[in-house]
């Protein structure tokens, strides 16, 4: 019998299972040095209306999550999401659970009118490039820079 898959959105009082999800990532994207933020901080960060939390629960476990910002355009009166981080521990992984966080993603942006999602994935991760193709994502080449602000 397949167990049941809960996906929930995260607020500000699921602090705790908010920092599973988060020692979920630091497991599955190996993140070996790793300091937590402060409860408060953490707190703050889910209070934020932009900012969207999906974690998928297993016998009362988390066992997978995205994180996700709502970012307001300035052409029109729209927003897109940005996927920032997403992941399934192993041992759940190819059971359906990274797609029904995609699906729970795109019904809450359709409920939105949200209608562009897109996240970024490092070229040689052709596991993550195959999960998103199959889920229905269109690949575009670009080159990601990034900035030290220091």
């Amino acid at each position: 019998m397949e167990k049941k898959i809960e996906i929930k959105r995260l607020d500000k009082k699921d602090i705790e299972e908010f920092k599973d999800l988060i020692n979920l990532f630091n497991h599955v994207f190996e993140i070996k040095k790793y300091k937590s933020a402060k409860k408060d901080y953490l707190q703050k960060v889910l209070k934020e209306s932009s900012f969207i939390c999906l974690v998928a629960i297993c016998d009362n476990e988390i066992v997978g999550g995205l994180t996700a910002y709502e970012l307001p355009m300035y052409y029109a009166k729209y927003s897109e999401v940005l996927i920032y981080d997403m992941a399934v521990l192993t041992k759940y992984q190819r059971k359906g659970i990274g797609k029904k966080l995609i699906s729970a993603l795109k019904k809450y942006c359709r409920k939105k009118g949200i209608q562009y999602i897109f996240v970024p994935a490092n070229e040689e991760d052709a596991h993550a490039l195959a999960f998103y193709t199959s889920t229905g994502g269109k690949p575009e080449k670009v080159v990601h820079f990034n900035y030290n602000a220091n």
